[in-house]
Protein backbone atom coordinates (compact mmCIF):
# COMPACT_ATOMS: atom_id res chain seq x y z
CA UNK A 1 0.00 0.00 0.00
CA UNK A 2 1.50 3.40 -0.78
CA UNK A 3 1.65 6.11 1.58
CA UNK A 4 -1.09 8.17 -0.37
CA UNK A 5 -3.15 4.94 -0.35
CA UNK A 6 -2.73 4.51 3.53
CA UNK A 7 -3.44 7.88 4.01
CA UNK A 8 -6.78 8.00 2.35
CA UNK A 9 -7.27 4.58 3.75
CA UNK A 10 -7.23 6.14 7.61
CA UNK A 11 -8.44 9.68 6.62
CA UNK A 12 -11.65 11.05 9.01
CA UNK A 13 -12.40 12.34 6.07
CA UNK A 14 -13.49 8.85 4.89
CA UNK A 15 -13.86 7.04 8.32
CA UNK A 16 -15.83 9.87 10.30
CA UNK A 17 -15.71 7.26 13.50
CA UNK A 18 -13.75 9.19 15.71
CA UNK A 19 -16.20 10.49 18.17
CA UNK A 20 -18.35 8.03 20.75
CA UNK A 21 -21.87 6.90 19.71
CA UNK A 22 -24.11 4.70 21.12
CA UNK A 23 -26.10 1.73 20.28
CA UNK A 24 -26.00 -0.41 17.02
CA UNK A 25 -25.79 2.93 14.49
CA UNK A 26 -23.54 4.58 16.70
CA UNK A 27 -24.42 7.89 15.97
CA UNK A 28 -21.61 10.89 17.28
CA UNK A 29 -22.82 12.58 20.22
CA UNK A 30 -22.61 16.13 20.36
CA UNK A 31 -21.47 17.50 24.02
CA UNK A 32 -24.19 19.12 26.11
CA UNK A 33 -24.57 23.04 25.26
CA UNK A 34 -23.09 24.94 28.22
CA UNK A 35 -25.38 28.22 28.81
CA UNK A 36 -23.83 31.60 29.65
CA UNK A 37 -26.36 33.72 31.23
CA UNK A 38 -27.60 35.97 28.21
CA UNK A 39 -27.19 33.51 25.29
CA UNK A 40 -31.03 33.78 25.04
CA UNK A 41 -31.91 37.35 25.43
CA UNK A 42 -33.20 38.72 22.31
CA UNK A 43 -31.28 36.00 20.76
CA UNK A 44 -30.94 36.15 16.83
CA UNK A 45 -29.19 34.10 14.36
CA UNK A 46 -27.36 34.45 10.96
CA UNK A 47 -27.10 31.63 8.69
CA UNK A 48 -24.26 30.39 7.55
CA UNK A 49 -24.19 31.61 3.98
CA UNK A 50 -23.61 35.25 5.67
CA UNK A 51 -20.71 34.31 8.06
CA UNK A 52 -17.48 35.86 7.08
CA UNK A 53 -14.26 36.07 8.47
CA UNK A 54 -14.69 40.21 8.11
CA UNK A 55 -17.77 40.16 9.94
CA UNK A 56 -17.16 42.50 13.59
CA UNK A 57 -21.19 43.68 13.68
CA UNK A 58 -23.21 40.15 14.27
CA UNK A 59 -20.93 37.68 16.52
CA UNK A 60 -23.50 37.69 19.00
CA UNK A 61 -25.82 35.84 16.78
CA UNK A 62 -25.98 31.84 16.65
CA UNK A 63 -24.69 30.51 12.93
CA UNK A 64 -28.17 28.42 11.50
CA UNK A 65 -28.59 26.21 8.93
CA UNK A 66 -31.89 26.00 8.01
CA UNK A 67 -31.38 26.62 4.90
CA UNK A 68 -30.72 24.65 1.09
CA UNK A 69 -28.46 21.66 1.40
CA UNK A 70 -26.36 23.13 -1.31
CA UNK A 71 -25.54 26.32 0.46
CA UNK A 72 -23.89 24.47 3.34
CA UNK A 73 -22.34 20.80 1.85
CA UNK A 74 -18.61 22.49 2.01
CA UNK A 75 -18.54 21.77 6.00
CA UNK A 76 -19.18 18.07 5.45
CA UNK A 77 -16.61 17.76 2.74
CA UNK A 78 -14.17 19.85 3.98
CA UNK A 79 -14.98 20.11 7.80
CA UNK A 80 -11.50 22.38 8.76
CA UNK A 81 -12.36 25.37 5.98
CA UNK A 82 -14.81 27.22 8.05
CA UNK A 83 -13.73 26.36 11.76
CA UNK A 84 -11.68 29.49 12.39
CA UNK A 85 -14.59 31.80 10.59
CA UNK A 86 -17.42 29.64 13.03
CA UNK A 87 -15.64 30.32 16.34
CA UNK A 88 -16.11 33.96 16.02
CA UNK A 89 -19.78 33.72 16.66
CA UNK A 90 -21.81 33.23 19.70
CA UNK A 91 -22.33 29.55 19.37
CA UNK A 92 -23.15 27.39 16.07
CA UNK A 93 -26.69 25.08 15.14
CA UNK A 94 -25.26 21.67 13.80
CA UNK A 95 -25.89 21.28 10.29
CA UNK A 96 -29.54 21.06 9.23
CA UNK A 97 -29.14 18.37 6.63
CA UNK A 98 -32.80 17.66 4.92
CA UNK A 99 -34.56 14.46 6.31
CA UNK A 100 -37.53 14.87 3.50
CA UNK A 101 -40.58 12.22 3.83
CA UNK A 102 -39.71 11.11 0.21
CA UNK A 103 -36.43 10.22 0.28
CA UNK A 104 -34.69 6.99 1.00
CA UNK A 105 -34.54 6.13 4.65
CA UNK A 106 -30.75 5.38 4.48
CA UNK A 107 -30.27 9.06 3.42
CA UNK A 108 -32.39 9.96 6.58
CA UNK A 109 -30.07 8.17 8.29
CA UNK A 110 -26.93 9.66 6.66
CA UNK A 111 -28.13 12.95 6.92
CA UNK A 112 -28.45 12.72 10.28
CA UNK A 113 -25.27 11.74 11.23
CA UNK A 114 -23.76 13.81 9.10
CA UNK A 115 -26.14 16.66 10.97
CA UNK A 116 -24.36 14.89 14.52
CA UNK A 117 -20.67 14.57 12.83
CA UNK A 118 -20.41 17.99 12.10
CA UNK A 119 -21.54 18.99 15.35
CA UNK A 120 -19.45 16.91 17.67
CA UNK A 121 -16.35 17.43 15.33
CA UNK A 122 -17.16 21.53 15.76
CA UNK A 123 -17.19 20.80 19.86
CA UNK A 124 -13.96 18.92 19.52
CA UNK A 125 -12.45 22.05 18.07
CA UNK A 126 -13.43 24.32 20.41
CA UNK A 127 -16.95 25.73 19.32
CA UNK A 128 -19.85 26.20 21.40
CA UNK A 129 -22.89 24.10 19.06
CA UNK A 130 -26.23 23.34 19.30
CA UNK A 131 -27.76 20.19 17.94
CA UNK A 132 -30.19 21.05 15.40
CA UNK A 133 -33.13 18.11 15.89
CA UNK A 134 -35.26 17.20 12.76
CA UNK A 135 -37.33 14.04 11.93
CA UNK A 136 -39.32 12.75 8.96
CA UNK A 137 -42.45 10.76 9.56
CA UNK A 138 -42.24 7.84 12.62
CA UNK A 139 -40.02 5.58 11.06
CA UNK A 140 -37.15 7.63 11.55
CA UNK A 141 -37.96 8.23 15.26
CA UNK A 142 -35.92 5.01 15.54
CA UNK A 143 -32.80 7.24 14.99
CA UNK A 144 -33.50 10.76 14.91
CA UNK A 145 -32.71 11.83 18.11
CA UNK A 146 -29.62 9.76 18.64
CA UNK A 147 -26.15 11.75 19.27
CA UNK A 148 -27.80 14.28 21.57
CA UNK A 149 -27.79 14.06 25.18
CA UNK A 150 -30.84 14.18 27.56
CA UNK A 151 -31.23 17.93 28.94
CA UNK A 152 -29.31 18.95 26.21
CA UNK A 153 -30.42 22.59 24.73
CA UNK A 154 -31.55 21.82 21.14
CA UNK A 155 -32.68 24.10 17.91
CA UNK A 156 -36.02 23.51 15.85
CA UNK A 157 -37.47 25.39 12.96
CA UNK A 158 -41.59 25.73 12.20
CA UNK A 159 -40.99 27.37 8.96
CA UNK A 160 -41.70 24.80 6.62
CA UNK A 161 -44.69 23.50 9.20
CA UNK A 162 -45.95 26.90 9.69
CA UNK A 163 -49.12 28.73 8.46
CA UNK A 164 -47.22 30.54 6.30
CA UNK A 165 -48.53 30.32 2.84
CA UNK A 166 -50.75 27.72 4.74
CA UNK A 167 -48.46 24.65 4.58
CA UNK A 168 -50.63 23.45 7.62
CA UNK A 169 -50.72 19.48 6.44
CA UNK A 170 -47.10 19.61 7.28
CA UNK A 171 -48.45 20.51 10.91
CA UNK A 172 -49.54 17.35 12.11
CA UNK A 173 -45.32 15.49 11.24
CA UNK A 174 -43.76 18.34 12.75
CA UNK A 175 -46.17 18.15 16.30
CA UNK A 176 -45.50 14.14 15.97
CA UNK A 177 -41.35 14.64 15.88
CA UNK A 178 -41.54 17.20 18.58
CA UNK A 179 -44.07 15.98 21.12
CA UNK A 180 -41.62 12.61 21.04
CA UNK A 181 -37.84 15.04 21.22
CA UNK A 182 -39.55 16.23 24.36
CA UNK A 183 -40.16 12.69 25.69
CA UNK A 184 -36.25 11.44 24.75
CA UNK A 185 -34.21 14.03 25.13
CA UNK A 186 -36.01 16.82 27.68
CA UNK A 187 -34.20 19.24 26.33
CA UNK A 188 -33.29 22.20 28.66
CA UNK A 189 -34.56 24.90 26.21
CA UNK A 190 -35.68 24.48 22.72
CA UNK A 191 -34.43 27.68 20.35
CA UNK A 192 -37.28 28.12 17.79
CA UNK A 193 -36.71 29.09 14.46
CA UNK A 194 -40.00 31.13 13.44
CA UNK A 195 -42.95 31.46 15.52
CA UNK A 196 -44.07 28.44 17.83
CA UNK A 197 -47.32 26.59 17.55
CA UNK A 198 -49.62 27.26 20.49
CA UNK A 199 -49.23 23.49 20.95
CA UNK A 200 -45.66 23.24 21.55
CA UNK A 201 -44.49 22.66 24.97
CA UNK A 202 -41.21 23.25 26.83
CA UNK A 203 -38.76 26.04 27.39
CA UNK A 204 -38.83 27.61 24.51
CA UNK A 205 -36.82 30.38 23.30
CA UNK A 206 -38.45 32.13 20.14
CA UNK A 207 -36.06 33.55 17.62
CA UNK A 208 -38.04 36.06 15.26
CA UNK A 209 -37.47 34.90 11.74
CA UNK A 210 -37.44 38.32 9.55
CA UNK A 211 -35.03 39.81 12.65
CA UNK A 212 -32.54 36.94 11.97
CA UNK A 213 -32.53 37.84 8.26
CA UNK A 214 -30.11 39.38 5.99
CA UNK A 215 -32.08 42.66 5.53
CA UNK A 216 -31.37 43.12 9.27
CA UNK A 217 -27.76 42.82 8.71
CA UNK A 218 -25.40 46.21 8.94
CA UNK A 219 -22.61 44.65 6.73
CA UNK A 220 -22.51 44.56 3.01
CA UNK A 221 -21.11 41.30 2.23
CA UNK A 222 -17.84 40.77 0.60
CA UNK A 223 -17.06 38.14 -2.30
CA UNK A 224 -14.30 35.58 -0.97
CA UNK A 225 -13.03 32.79 -3.03
CA UNK A 226 -13.44 30.62 -0.35
CA UNK A 227 -16.70 32.13 0.30
CA UNK A 228 -18.51 30.69 -2.91
CA UNK A 229 -21.28 28.51 -2.31
CA UNK A 230 -22.20 28.14 -5.67
CA UNK A 231 -19.47 25.12 -6.76
CA UNK A 232 -22.04 23.47 -5.19
CA UNK A 233 -25.26 23.76 -6.91
CA UNK A 234 -26.98 21.09 -9.10
CA UNK A 235 -26.13 22.13 -12.13
CA UNK A 236 -29.06 24.97 -13.86
CA UNK A 237 -30.24 25.43 -10.29
CA UNK A 238 -31.46 28.96 -9.92
CA UNK A 239 -29.85 31.44 -7.30
CA UNK A 240 -31.72 32.88 -4.63
CA UNK A 241 -30.89 36.49 -3.00
CA UNK A 242 -32.68 35.17 -0.01
CA UNK A 243 -30.50 33.52 2.74
CA UNK A 244 -33.68 31.10 3.89
CA UNK A 245 -36.36 28.66 1.90
CA UNK A 246 -38.36 30.04 -1.10
CA UNK A 247 -42.23 28.12 -0.17
CA UNK A 248 -42.27 26.77 -3.76
CA UNK A 249 -38.85 25.47 -4.18
CA UNK A 250 -37.69 22.39 -2.93
CA UNK A 251 -38.13 23.17 0.62
CA UNK A 252 -35.83 22.44 4.33
CA UNK A 253 -36.14 20.42 6.82
CA UNK A 254 -38.22 17.43 7.61
CA UNK A 255 -41.85 16.87 6.07
CA UNK A 256 -42.54 16.63 2.37
CA UNK A 257 -39.99 18.62 -0.21
CA UNK A 258 -43.54 19.93 -1.43
CA UNK A 259 -46.00 22.49 0.09
CA UNK A 260 -49.51 22.19 1.20
CA UNK A 261 -52.62 23.83 0.36
CA UNK A 262 -54.14 26.78 1.15
CA UNK A 263 -57.07 26.23 4.10
CA UNK A 264 -59.20 28.75 5.67
CA UNK A 265 -57.31 29.35 9.21
CA UNK A 266 -59.93 29.31 12.27
CA UNK A 267 -58.27 32.03 13.74
CA UNK A 268 -59.72 34.60 10.49
CA UNK A 269 -62.85 34.36 10.07
CA UNK A 270 -63.16 36.39 6.76
CA UNK A 271 -61.26 33.50 5.66
CA UNK A 272 -64.45 31.42 5.18
CA UNK A 273 -65.65 33.76 2.25
CA UNK A 274 -63.64 32.28 -0.38
CA UNK A 275 -64.88 28.84 -0.18
CA UNK A 276 -68.44 28.12 -0.13
CA UNK A 277 -71.61 26.03 -2.19
CA UNK A 278 -71.85 26.94 -5.95
CA UNK A 279 -73.93 29.93 -6.50
CA UNK A 280 -73.91 31.19 -3.31
CA UNK A 281 -72.99 35.41 -2.37
CA UNK A 282 -71.07 35.91 0.85
CA UNK A 283 -71.20 38.78 2.49
CA UNK A 284 -68.81 40.61 4.92
CA UNK A 285 -69.18 43.84 6.58
CA UNK A 286 -65.64 45.22 7.33
CA UNK A 287 -63.97 48.39 8.40
CA UNK A 288 -67.29 50.52 7.36
CA UNK A 289 -67.64 48.97 3.50
CA UNK A 290 -69.51 46.23 2.34
CA UNK A 291 -67.66 42.96 0.97
CA UNK A 292 -69.52 40.47 -1.79
CA UNK A 293 -68.01 37.03 -2.31
CA UNK A 294 -69.13 35.05 -5.73
CA UNK A 295 -68.58 31.10 -5.16
CA UNK A 296 -67.62 29.30 -8.31
CA UNK A 297 -69.09 26.00 -9.40
CA UNK A 298 -66.09 24.20 -7.60
CA UNK A 299 -66.73 25.95 -4.60
CA UNK A 300 -64.29 28.21 -4.94
CA UNK A 301 -64.28 32.46 -4.85
CA UNK A 302 -64.62 33.59 -8.60
CA UNK A 303 -64.85 37.65 -7.62
CA UNK A 304 -65.42 40.09 -5.25
CA UNK A 305 -67.04 43.36 -5.01
CA UNK A 306 -65.95 45.60 -2.98
CA UNK A 307 -67.77 48.49 -1.85
CA UNK A 308 -64.97 51.16 -0.98
CA UNK A 309 -62.72 53.15 -2.51
CA UNK A 310 -60.37 51.68 -0.34
CA UNK A 311 -59.58 55.68 0.60
CA UNK A 312 -57.73 55.92 -2.52
CA UNK A 313 -60.44 57.48 -5.22
CA UNK A 314 -57.90 58.10 -7.62
CA UNK A 315 -57.26 54.56 -8.18
CA UNK A 316 -60.40 52.78 -7.51
CA UNK A 317 -63.92 53.00 -7.78
CA UNK A 318 -66.70 52.65 -4.92
CA UNK A 319 -67.50 49.70 -6.03
CA UNK A 320 -64.82 47.69 -7.67
CA UNK A 321 -64.63 44.46 -8.70
CA UNK A 322 -61.30 41.72 -8.06
CA UNK A 323 -61.21 38.55 -10.15
CA UNK A 324 -59.94 35.38 -7.61
CA UNK A 325 -57.51 33.31 -9.19
CA UNK A 326 -56.16 29.77 -7.57
CA UNK A 327 -54.01 28.89 -10.11
CA UNK A 328 -50.94 28.61 -8.00
CA UNK A 329 -48.87 25.88 -5.91
CA UNK A 330 -50.11 26.98 -2.65
CA UNK A 331 -53.47 26.98 -3.95
CA UNK A 332 -54.08 30.03 -2.20
CA UNK A 333 -56.84 32.68 -3.05
CA UNK A 334 -55.48 35.78 -5.10
CA UNK A 335 -57.67 38.35 -5.79
CA UNK A 336 -56.17 40.35 -9.25
CA UNK A 337 -56.32 43.89 -9.72
CA UNK A 338 -58.85 45.85 -9.64
CA UNK A 339 -61.50 46.13 -12.63
CA UNK A 340 -63.29 49.87 -11.76
CA UNK A 341 -66.75 50.97 -12.90
CA UNK A 342 -66.89 55.14 -13.40
CA UNK A 343 -69.71 55.11 -14.65
CA UNK A 344 -71.64 52.41 -12.55
CA UNK A 345 -70.98 48.95 -11.72
CA UNK A 346 -73.45 45.64 -13.30
CA UNK A 347 -75.36 43.84 -10.76
CA UNK A 348 -73.35 41.54 -8.69
CA UNK A 349 -75.55 38.03 -9.99
CA UNK A 350 -75.76 34.83 -8.58
CA UNK A 351 -75.18 32.10 -11.65
CA UNK A 352 -78.32 31.11 -13.48
CA UNK A 353 -79.48 27.62 -12.45
CA UNK A 354 -78.31 28.99 -8.82
CA UNK A 355 -80.61 30.17 -5.91
CA UNK A 356 -79.24 30.74 -2.41
CA UNK A 357 -79.99 33.17 0.30
CA UNK A 358 -76.63 35.32 0.62
CA UNK A 359 -74.22 34.32 3.59
CA UNK A 360 -73.00 36.67 6.57
CA UNK A 361 -69.52 36.00 7.16
CA UNK A 362 -67.75 37.20 10.14
CA UNK A 363 -65.23 40.06 9.96
CA UNK A 364 -62.04 39.45 11.47
CA UNK A 365 -61.38 41.86 14.96
CA UNK A 366 -58.17 44.23 14.70
CA UNK A 367 -56.39 41.54 16.92
CA UNK A 368 -56.89 38.96 14.21
CA UNK A 369 -55.62 41.36 11.75
CA UNK A 370 -52.57 42.14 13.05
CA UNK A 371 -49.38 41.40 11.55
CA UNK A 372 -47.72 38.60 13.73
CA UNK A 373 -44.32 38.68 11.90
CA UNK A 374 -43.08 40.56 8.52
CA UNK A 375 -43.50 36.99 6.74
CA UNK A 376 -47.08 37.72 7.42
CA UNK A 377 -47.02 41.06 5.49
CA UNK A 378 -45.31 39.74 2.87
CA UNK A 379 -47.58 36.58 2.58
CA UNK A 380 -50.64 39.31 2.49
CA UNK A 381 -48.70 41.12 -0.47
CA UNK A 382 -47.71 38.05 -2.53
CA UNK A 383 -51.68 37.45 -2.67
CA UNK A 384 -52.45 40.99 -3.32
CA UNK A 385 -53.90 42.04 0.03
CA UNK A 386 -55.06 45.40 0.53
CA UNK A 387 -54.63 46.72 3.58
CA UNK A 388 -55.17 49.48 5.89
CA UNK A 389 -53.53 50.16 9.00
CA UNK A 390 -53.11 53.15 12.06
CA UNK A 391 -50.49 54.74 12.52
CA UNK A 392 -49.79 57.05 15.30
CA UNK A 393 -53.57 58.62 14.82
CA UNK A 394 -52.96 59.21 10.55
CA UNK A 395 -54.21 55.85 8.02
CA UNK A 396 -52.62 54.80 5.25
CA UNK A 397 -53.88 52.01 2.58
CA UNK A 398 -51.96 49.79 1.01
CA UNK A 399 -53.54 48.27 -2.50
CA UNK A 400 -52.47 46.74 -5.92
CA UNK A 401 -52.52 48.03 -8.72
CA UNK A 402 -51.13 46.36 -12.40
CA UNK A 403 -47.87 45.15 -11.13
CA UNK A 404 -47.51 47.66 -8.60
CA UNK A 405 -47.88 47.74 -5.01
CA UNK A 406 -49.54 51.43 -3.78
CA UNK A 407 -48.92 52.64 -0.39
CA UNK A 408 -50.17 56.33 0.53
CA UNK A 409 -51.74 58.21 3.29
CA UNK A 410 -55.95 57.87 3.19
CA UNK A 411 -57.00 60.42 0.67
CA UNK A 412 -53.89 62.05 -0.27
CA UNK A 413 -52.63 60.71 -3.87
CA UNK A 414 -49.45 63.15 -3.17
CA UNK A 415 -47.90 61.04 -0.63
CA UNK A 416 -48.38 57.85 -2.82
CA UNK A 417 -45.42 55.59 -3.79
CA UNK A 418 -45.41 52.81 -6.36
CA UNK A 419 -43.41 49.71 -5.21
CA UNK A 420 -42.26 46.58 -7.38
CA UNK A 421 -41.93 44.38 -3.93
CA UNK A 422 -43.20 43.88 -0.36
CA UNK A 423 -39.90 45.02 0.96
CA UNK A 424 -39.84 48.54 -0.89
CA UNK A 425 -43.25 48.70 0.97
CA UNK A 426 -41.78 47.79 3.99
CA UNK A 427 -38.83 50.60 3.51
CA UNK A 428 -41.84 53.40 3.20
CA UNK A 429 -41.52 56.30 5.88
CA UNK A 430 -44.90 55.98 8.38
CA UNK A 431 -44.29 59.25 9.42
CA UNK A 432 -41.43 59.28 10.82
CA UNK A 433 -40.70 55.13 11.35
CA UNK A 434 -40.07 52.69 8.84
CA UNK A 435 -42.97 50.29 8.19
CA UNK A 436 -40.42 47.28 8.29
CA UNK A 437 -39.78 48.85 11.73
CA UNK A 438 -43.35 48.92 13.14
CA UNK A 439 -45.50 46.66 10.70
CA UNK A 440 -45.87 44.02 13.88
CA UNK A 441 -47.12 47.15 16.10
CA UNK A 442 -49.93 49.23 13.80
CA UNK A 443 -52.97 48.74 14.21
CA UNK A 444 -54.61 47.33 11.09
CA UNK A 445 -57.97 48.62 10.68
CA UNK A 446 -58.61 45.97 7.45
CA UNK A 447 -56.75 43.79 5.10
CA UNK A 448 -58.29 41.40 2.41
CA UNK A 449 -55.94 39.02 2.99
Amino acid sequence: MTEENYNYRTSQTLLRNQFPGKGKLQIPIIPRFKAKEDDFNDLLLIGFDKTHLEDQNHLDRMVHFFLYDYRFERVWKNPDNDIEKLSRYRAVLSPDFSMYLEMAPVMQLYNLFRNRWCGAYWASKGIRVVPSVNWGDESTFDFCFDGIEKGSVVAVSTYMASEHDHRKDQKEWFLAGYIEMLRRIEPEKIICYNTPFPEMQGDIVYVDYERSSWRYMDYERKAAPNNDLDCYKIGGAKQDICDTIDVYMIGKGGGSAFGGKWRPSPKKPEDQRFLGKPGEIKTTYKNGYRVETKIGEDGRATVERHHTDHKQPWAHSDPHDHPIHWNNPAGFPDPQPAINYPDGAPEFKQFRGYYMKNTIVPANTYEQNQFVTISDFKTCMRWHGEVEFAWNGITYNITHRKDKISISVSYRQETEKLCDTADEVLDYMVGEDRLRDIITKVTVLDRTI
